[in-house]
């Protein structure tokens, strides 16, 4: 069985001076204007709302992969930076990663990451873009 998510966008005014709000399905809100997205300041971007999807997908699919290999994580930290460049569109999502796994070294790991990375749904929803690992590191 499918799950939809879904959320919603009112914009008001021309790109260059008008603002929006972005509401998600849960009920939260995000303010947006053109000038935090070709600027950065001031309210949230299409590009923060892909990034918290890339890295929370990313995790649970990293997190899925060590349990399946018999290393379940006590914790992962991970964050994705997603880049738009005004006329190119979004270009990348680079995603870091360290975690506290026990009874594996950093060679499994970062093989690990490197295999969640392929395997997320998001990334693979992101295939237009480069997606890069830019660190995988456990955590003593």
């Amino acid at each position: 069985m499918a799950i939809t998510s879904n959320a919603s966008t009112s914009w008001n005014g021309p790109l260059s001076s008008g603002s929006g709000t972005t509401t998600l399905g849960t009920g939260s809100s995000f303010d947006l204007t053109w000038k935090a997205r070709a600027e950065e300041g001031g309210a949230s971007t299409p590009e923060e709302f892909i990034a918290a999807a890339h890295a929370s997908c990313y995790a649970m699919a990293l997190s899925h992969a060590l349990e399946e290999a018999g290393h379940a994580p006590e914790s992962l930290s991970t964050s994705a930076k997603v880049s738009f460049e005004p006329g190119k569109g979004i270009t990348t999502s680079v995603l870091t990663v360290s975690g506290k796994v026990p009874g594996i070294d950093q060679e499994q790991f970062a093989k690990h990451a490197e295999e969640a990375k392929a395997g997320c749904p998001v990334s693979q929803a992101l295939a237009g873009i480069e997606i890069q690992l830019e660190s995988a590191t456990l955590e003593s």
